[in-house]
């Protein structure tokens, strides 16, 4: 039998700073272990937005508002010094994202265009037709930094919507925080599953190991989900996940499948296939529909979220490809 943490353990693991990645990283990951107020690190002119220095400084300065890093004073949360230098690094962000998306507010034609499953079934076909248990345990870890939050960056939407939008969302969320039941919140779900596979479940414990590309989609929803500015956009992302969510998850039961995986590992994605199936349908009719009937001017915005998760989505997937069909781990090697 799998051995699970109880609620009341896996709160006393707190949460290690990341390894540093880079010389902002680094700079930032000292400035946490002090107290609050000091001088915050200028940023290089030259820093790559996607780079793993970039990111990770971005993660770090994002967890803050989630569970927290021990031994790191919970008033970092809102310094003002150090929300001028996320602020800095959103800036950034968000224009290497507006720069390599083509933009529009066609908001129907980018709904068809997610209904579309490509032909090779992305990772998740790969997996199933000819993958390798390391690979699926690579892609289980990678994807841990995603699905450990998971719903929790939408959940800032919420107080930011209205009438049936915000109704048909918060059903949705409802669903993914496990419909009142703490072992059925879809981020406990994905904990069992790493420990159904052999891996750790705790909280980002892989953190360390996990490239910028993964690093990047996940700080794209923490940024999207923390501005009002960005409603639109978090809600084009929720709704790019919900709807391409069951395909990619019936291929992966299929994979697990194949590999006779533990039944936690099936159990995740199971219910993927048929929660997403419902939720694509309650956030195109309910959630978009009536979001854009009072905002309509939101509609740009909406299509930039679609395209910005497919674009990471797809550098993610390329570079773990890359190193596959080379061979090699798709993870950083690191050691603490």
């Amino acid at each position: 039998m799998v051995e699970t943490l109880s609620p009341s353990e896996a709160a006393v693991h707190a949460l290690p700073l990341p390894l540093p990645r880079g010389p902002l990283s680094a700079a930032l990951t000292e400035l946490l272990s002090d107290a609050p107020g000091r001088p915050v690190p200028e940023i290089p002119a030259d820093l790559d937005p996607y780079g793993d220095d970039f990111q990770l400084t971005l993660h770090t300065c994002y967890e803050l508002h989630y569970q927290g890093f021990g031994g790191v004073d919970p008033d970092w949360e809102w310094d003002p010094g150090l929300l001028r230098l996320r602020a800095q690094l959103e800036r950034r962000f968000h224009a290497a994202l507006r720069a390599e998306v083509p933009g529009g507010d066609d908001v129907a034609a980018e709904l068809d265009r997610l209904l579309t499953v490509p032909a090779s079934g992305g990772i998740p076909g790969l997996l199933r037709d000819e993958g390798a248990w390391w690979q699926l345990r690579e892609y289980f870890v990678h994807r841990s930094i995603y699905h450990h939050k998971e719903a929790d960056p939408v959940a800032w939407v919420i107080p930011r919507l209205r009438g049936r939008a915000k109704a048909a969302l918060v059903a949705i969320e409802f669903d993914e925080f496990g419909g009142g039941h703490g072992d059925r919140i879809h981020a406990r779900l994905y904990a069992d599953l790493m420990r159904g596979a052999g891996l750790d479940g705790g909280y980002l414990h892989y953190l360390d190991v996990v490239p910028a590309p993964m690093l990047a989609l996940v700080d794209m929803m923490s940024m999207f989900g923390l501005h009002r500015s960005l409603r639109g956009a978090i809600v084009g992302h929720f709704a790019a996940v919900e709807i391409t969510s069951s395909p990619a998850s019936q291929r992966m039961v299929e994979a697990l499948h194949g590999f006779s995986a533990h039944p936690d590992c099936v159990r995740f994605y199971s219910e993927h296939v048929t929660a997403d199936a419902v939720h694509e349908q309650v956030v195109r009719r309910d959630v978009l529909d009536d979001l854009l009937t009072g905002e309509p001017g939101l509609a740009e915005s909406v299509v930039f979220g679609i395209q910005a998760t497919d674009l990471l989505e797809d550098r993610w997937a390329a570079a773990v490809l890359d190193r596959w069909r080379a061979g090699e781990s798709s993870l950083r090697t690191t050691a603490r």
